[in-house]
């Protein structure tokens, strides 16, 4: 608390002076006004975080310069001061933004406390404000990727979803598509944003824990349940709760989870209190749910209560305009998180990052960018800084020139050499001699390509 700026605003002189010397005893910097015309000057000039603020002031009484203070600045923290016989008109201060009020003759240490808490409340409600910030920036609609026509219609039904009231969304989608990603956007973008955002995976949890995880359980309902615990629905309660790998989920808990969708309450594991819960619930699963259906593993009943509004998440290799997007995104991101300074990726290696089928889709994608970035050094990423998996996969570039193919936008022919070299060297496991004569080169002239391209002494 050090250094904090505290004003002491009393008329009485004995008080000021009192206050000042035990709070600068306790290291905070303290000012004081004997009216409230000086107080406002001393907050225009050299604003305090915190304010001792007398209710009874000539002139200008406490009540006015309060007003006065919060429109100039509303995060000064205002504690009032007053004689026991005004306890109405301290109600009223805090109704106007004080943030509590300590009565004449005060205790110094239970003052110090009082100011103490005030602070700490402060620091606490700018660091959930700074997460908060944080968690937009992280997870807010536009840090999500895409300008390929399937993203754009994503993107568009989120922003309707999150401004509905409606209780449940489906995200449908492979492995690696980011539904997490889409999930907390409709959180942040709706009128839910000031609740909680809580996510868990089905298919991570032991069904005979999952119950307990969501409804929570009350002291002795089951061995070691040695005390109650309040579950993920009702910790999020007025927010949004996120059930990844929903089709994971095992029969008996689906017919649980429906119960709390119809009545929009819930019991306790070892409880008989229902509890209302007022909770968005965004599932997310990458099997195809009508399919289990078909197989007696999902309730009918639940996917259609659960799929009220369902978001079809496209593969990145059904949005290939977005690849290179991406790309560059996630350069930036490792670059500032590494201290790189990669500019980006030579056309060959393009070529095949926007060729490859990607499995694994934008989370494979950014881990071969975070792994590149950290491995190489150059300031651009070549093909062979690529996993050798991806290249072969792709398989554009064949050990004959006849099978090349250049490409609308052109190539750099020194990408193509360079990637012919490294093959030959793999081929030929690394043997110089070997490799030269896969591409008909002698030995010099081989080596010179070797050391102009980096491979000598790898």
């Amino acid at each position: 608390m050090r250094n904090t700026k505290i004003l002491v605003v009393d008329d009485e002189h004995l008080i000021r002076w009192s206050l000042e010397q035990s709070l600068k005893k306790q290291g905070y910097e303290v000012t004081t006004a004997a009216s409230g015309e000086e107080a406002l000057k001393v907050v225009q000039d050299d604003p305090p975080e915190l304010m001792l603020l007398d209710i009874q002031l000539p002139g200008m009484d406490g009540l006015q310069v309060l007003e006065k203070v919060k429109e100039f600045d509303s995060e000064v923290i205002i504690l009032m001061v007053t004689a026991l016989g005004v306890l109405e008109t301290a109600v009223k201060a805090m109704r106007m933004g004080a943030y509590d009020y300590i009565n004449k003759p005060f205790n110094l240490d239970e003052l110090s406390i009082t100011v103490k808490k005030a602070l700490e409340t402060r620091d606490l409600r700018k660091e959930v404000a700074h997460l908060r910030s944080d968690q937009e920036k992280k997870f807010g609609i536009d840090n999500i990727i895409g300008d390929s026509r399937h993203m754009c219609q994503v993107l568009d039904m989120v922003r309707k979803v999150a401004k509905s009231d409606a209780s449940t969304v489906l995200i449908q989608g492979e492995s690696g598509t980011g539904k997490e990603l889409i999930a907390r956007a409709i959180h942040l973008e709706s009128a839910r944003r000031e609740k909680p955002f809580m996510a868990i995976n089905c298919a991570a949890v032991p069904e005979t824990l999952l119950e307990s995880e969501l409804m929570g359980h009350e002291k002795g309902a089951f061995t070691d349940a040695k005390s109650q615990k309040r579950g993920l629905f009702e910790m999020s309660d007025g927010g949004t709760i996120f059930l990844d790998e929903i089709g994971d989920m095992e029969m008996g808990m689906q017919a649980k989870l429906l119960r709390v969708l119809e009545e929009r309450s819930f019991r306790r594991v070892g409880g008989t209190k229902e509890i209302p819960v007022d909770v968005r619930i965004v599932s997310a699963t990458n099997q195809e749910l009508l399919k289990k259906i078909e197989d007696k593993s999902f309730r009918n009943d639940l996917y259609y209560r659960l799929q009220v509004i369902p978001i079809y998440l496209p593969a990145l290799r059904e949005r290939r305009d977005d690849i290179m997007l991406l790309v560059d995104f996630f350069i930036a991101h490792y670059n500032r998180e590494f201290g790189k300074d990669v500019k980006g990726v030579s056309k060959m290696a393009q070529k095949f990052l926007e060729e490859y089928e990607w499995p694994g889709n934008v989370r494979e994608l950014r881990n071969i960018i975070e792994r590149a970035i950290i491995l190489e050094n150059e300031e651009t990423l070549m093909l062979e800084h690529l996993p050798r998996e991806l290249v072969s996969k792709t398989g554009e570039v064949a050990s004959g020139p006849m099978n090349l193919r250049i490409p609308p936008e052109g190539i750099d022919i020194e990408d193509v050499e360079r990637e012919l070299i490294r093959q030959a060297l793999e081929v030929a496991e690394g043997n110089q001699s070997k490799a030269a004569k896969k591409l008909n080169l002698g030995i010099d002239a081989f080596r010179y390509r070797m050391k102009k391209f980096g491979f000598l002494g790898q």
